[in-house]
């Protein structure tokens, strides 16, 4: 047994997605297939045969869920303005969860998702699955994902964590009882992406301890962890891009090296520092794309169009590509990627490296983990090549 859960429904984990406070865009935001096109997502793969599961997080008031959710009317609104069929899209109600919109902030959460990831993978069903912010609704969701037999996700996309550390939002049970759960998703062929966090590598805004903190549950051994850049576009092509950290104002990628998962056997041994507190940790994000709010994903919400940014953009965005790969892998070969993470690992040439900046956010810890030629602490392996990642798989 890996623990008790269900006596407490404080909430366990926040929505890793991030607006630009008081400025507009500096830029012009990113519509979801335009990035397919320019991280050369496989074209003509839809996603077709596949399902996506989204996993969302309700906010609890006097012990029932009531919060967070979508729209049909924005998202009708979303996929006609990009001219594409919109999805079908499927909530899912797990522990007293359910589809509560226009009740809480994290509304945006849910329909970021969702954009994203139906935009990527239009072909694809998006099945949402709806469960209490507390340790026992987290599990439960991905579970339910996971042995969903009606469905069968074949990608997993989670936008929701937090600090890993127990003193500060987790207990060991929950650590241990949500890994579980994504292990088991590696385990049947599920592969599951989870943003790494929007707040640097101290994974904190208020109440800060001054130290770095890996985000969970990004730093499971068992899923790709989705870090951030910031990408400029020229002409149509991409022209520089780089870690994304715009400061406590604008956000910062997530990542670091874990003090409670082992570094898995897949991760190099050379390229990871140890932890802080002096372990060998899991090292993450395992790649990034484009995640700064200053230019941001093309989004419409409550009525309007708007642009949102954060690692929560970046799990859906590869769980869409995933979607696609999936597709071309189960016509040929019958089957789905399932884990990556060690193939991914062995095959640098599907990424294109980024060498500059750090995701230190408040600038006191002295760009700790700052990106290299190869795998970083703040950037992974890099942004994937999505027809390179199809090949190779």
């Amino acid at each position: 047994m890996i623990g008790v859960h269900g006596l407490d429904d404080r909430a366990v984990a926040r929505p890793q997605c991030r607006a630009t406070r008081g400025r507009r865009p500096r830029t012009r935001a990113f519509a979801a297939p335009e990035l397919a096109r320019l991280y050369n997502f496989p074209a003509r793969l839809t996603g077709k045969r596949q399902c996506i599961a989204i996993i969302e997080l309700n906010d609890i008031h006097k012990g029932r869920a009531n919060g967070a959710g979508y729209r049909t009317s924005d998202l009708a609104s979303f996929f006609r303005r990009l001219k594409l069929a919109m999805p079908e899209i499927v909530p899912v109600g797990v522990a007293g969860g359910g589809n509560h919109p226009n009740v809480t902030s994290s509304d945006d959460e849910v329909t970021l998702d969702i954009e994203v990831a139906g935009a990527v993978a239009p072909g694809a069903k998006i099945a949402v699955y709806f469960a209490p912010n507390s340790t026992h609704g987290f599990i439960n969701a991905v579970k339910a994902a996971v042995h969903d037999a009606a469905r069968r996700p074949s990608v997993i996309s989670i936008s929701w964590g937090g600090p890993e550390d127990p003193h500060h939002r987790f207990s060991q049970q929950f650590l241990d009882g949500l890994n579980e759960a994504i292990r088991d998703a590696a385990l049947m062929g599920v592969t599951v992406c989870v943003a790494a966090g929007d707040d640097g590598s101290a994974d904190m805004d208020k109440h800060w301890d001054g130290k770095p903190h890996a985000d969970f549950p990004g730093s499971s051994p068992f899923c790709i962890a989705c870090g951030g850049t910031q990408l400029r576009v020229a002409n149509g092509k991409i022209s520089s891009e780089e870690v994304w950290n715009g400061g406590r104002a604008h956000g910062a990628t997530g990542g670091g090296v874990s003090n409670y998962f082992k570094r898995p056997p897949y991760q190099p041994r050379g390229a990871i520092p140890t932890s802080p507190a002096g372990l060998k940790g899991r090292g993450l994000p395992d790649l990034s794309a484009t995640a700064d709010p200053r230019s941001g994903y093309r989004i419409f919400y409550r009525g309007k169009p708007g642009s949102i940014g954060g690692t929560s953009a970046v799990a859906p965005l590869i769980a869409g590509l995933i979607a696609r790969v999936n597709q071309a892998l189960t016509k040929r070969f019958g089957k789905t990627a399932g884990f990556v993470n060690p193939l991914l690992y062995s095959a640098p040439q599907v990424f294109r490296d980024i060498t500059d900046g750090n995701n230190d956010i408040r600038g006191n810890l002295g760009g700790l983990y700052s990106a290299t030629a190869g795998w970083d602490a703040c950037s992974g392996l890099g942004v994937p090549d999505g027809t390179k990642l199809l090949k190779l798989l």
